[in-house]
């Protein structure tokens, strides 16, 4: 059952845009605090790519997973940081956690193209 992050990630973002021209407001303050949540401040946006990552994988969220990896990857997160990330959501997380973070890092092998 190998999933594919690209395409979860475009799937993701062809439902955020017909749920964002449904409930536009809803969507838009959504987006907001995405932004102002994910900027570059005292802690560095990869920092807080990694920090979604782990609790994508602990909460069990594919679509999550595939767009916080990815962020992650594009900010400059390591495979081997990010491996250390998936580490601490599977402490965090559980057994579950362990089937989720080996599905995050065919993520990060997706996203870093190996």
């Amino acid at each position: 059952m190998t999933k594919n992050y690209t395409e979860i990630t475009q799937d993701q973002h062809q439902l955020g845009s017909a749920y964002r021209k449904a409930s536009p407001d809803t969507m838009n303050a959504f987006l907001g605090l995405h932004k102002a949540a994910m900027a570059e401040g005292v802690v560095p946006k990869k920092y807080k790519e990694m920090m979604a990552s782990a609790i994508a994988i602990a909460i069990r969220c594919d679509g999550c997973i595939a767009s916080h990896i990815k962020a992650a990857v594009v900010a400059g997160a390591s495979r081997e940081e990010l491996v250390e990330m998936i580490n601490v959501a599977v402490l965090m997380g559980g057994g579950p956690a362990i089937i989720y973070g080996t599905q995050a890092l065919a993520a990060v092998d997706e996203f870093l193209g190996k």
